[in-house]
């Protein structure tokens, strides 16, 4: 984001529209380089010029890249009139306008969910062809098979005739829980719990752990959110075997 219009760069980083931007400008509460700017079209360098205005700890960036440990109950959408989104969990210092969720979770799991303003970024993580990873954490009603995770990991194809490109499986029993964590690179509905449903196995509860390399931050409690690093961002396009998940 080298060079840009004052008034774009006020409307992304301000969370205001264009309009109220304008505004902004023209009451004289922008200063670039310590020198009030009363132009709109205004073109500054990001790179190199200092932006001050007042009332905001401003901070020029082009985009926003945001990590949510999403809570059940919460739908993955922009917004909704009777259900909350995962856009009215972020916190006002991470908001703006054009936010929305990377993918979808189901309303009732949980975990690792990202959010951003950048479309490019999440077409290159939600497109079959990038082969994105995602870790899930499944508890389930029965135990697991050696023969079940053969068919997992070979590739199971669902009730409807869908075949599902192979996953990886780790699987643990401990004091009567019967907990998978299954890696795939599709999203398809509701496709985990219809993997182990074709099984003759239900999902008791689902959380996503992590997308690529990219850990669900421990520290993040449900419905809690922070800006990712750079160094996360790219974690995201980088695989990490299923035995690192732990």
């Amino acid at each position: 984001m080298p060079k840009d219009r004052l008034d774009k760069i006020l409307a992304l980083n301000c969370n205001v529209s264009r309009k109220e931007a304008r505004q902004m400008i023209k009451d004289g509460t922008v200063r670039i380089n310590g020198q009030i700017i009363l132009k709109a079209e205004y073109t500054v360098d990001t790179d190199n010029d200092t932006v001050d205005v007042d009332g905001y700890d401003f901070k020029v960036k082009e985009h926003i890249y945001i990590m949510l440990n999403k809570p059940q109950g919460v739908i993955s959408a922009t917004s909704d009139p009777s259900k909350p989104t995962v856009i009215d969990l972020i916190p006002d210092e991470l908001m703006r306008r054009s936010l929305f969720p990377c993918g979808r979770l189901d309303r009732d799991t949980t975990g690792l969910l990202l959010i951003t303003d950048d479309g490019a970024y999440s077409h290159r993580i939600m497109s079959p062809s990038h082969h994105v990873f995602k870790t899930y954490e499944a508890v389930l009603s029965k135990p697991l098979s050696a023969n079940d995770i053969e068919i997992l990991e070979g590739g199971i194809t669902l009730g409807d005739g869908t075949v599902c490109l192979p996953a990886k499986v780790k699987y643990a029993e401990e004091n009567g829980v019967y907990t998978a964590a299954i890696k795939i690179r599709e999203g398809k509905y509701h496709q985990v719990k219809r993997m182990f449903g074709a099984l003759g196995n239900n999902v008791d509860s689902l959380r996503r752990i992590q997308i690529g390399a990219l850990k669900l931050d421990p520290l993040l409690n449900e419905g809690e959110s922070r800006e990712l690093t750079e160094k996360e961002k790219e974690l995201v396009f980088s695989d990490d075997t299923l035995s690192e998940t732990e």
